[in-house]
């Protein structure tokens, strides 16, 4: 199956970058596609619990999607998250 989250704090190719490294390493989530110009995740799942985990993971690093809270911990990570994939592209 295939769904998109639109997300909060997405500004650049590293957050696009980090988005996309860490859920690779999540069992199940494949064709994942980081569209920066309108903050949508796009990637394909298997079970439901597949599509909640990938959303919960996106919370963690920092990307919360629009419906979740996005407090100043969450920016914090984000800028975090959106530094190191921006170190890895280089």
């Amino acid at each position: 199956m295939k769904t998109s989250i639109i997300i909060q704090n997405l500004k650049c190719g590293g957050c696009a970058n980090t988005i996309s490294n860490k859920l690779e390493e999540l069992k199940g989530i494949s064709n994942i596609d980081v569209d920066v110009n309108t903050s949508k995740v796009s990637f394909n799942y298997n079970s439901p619990e597949e599509a909640l985990l990938v959303k919960n993971t996106l919370k963690k690093i920092g990307y919360p999607s629009i419906e979740d809270d996005n407090n100043i911990v969450t920016k914090a990570k984000s800028f975090v998250s959106c530094a190191t994939g921006k170190l890895a592209n280089n």
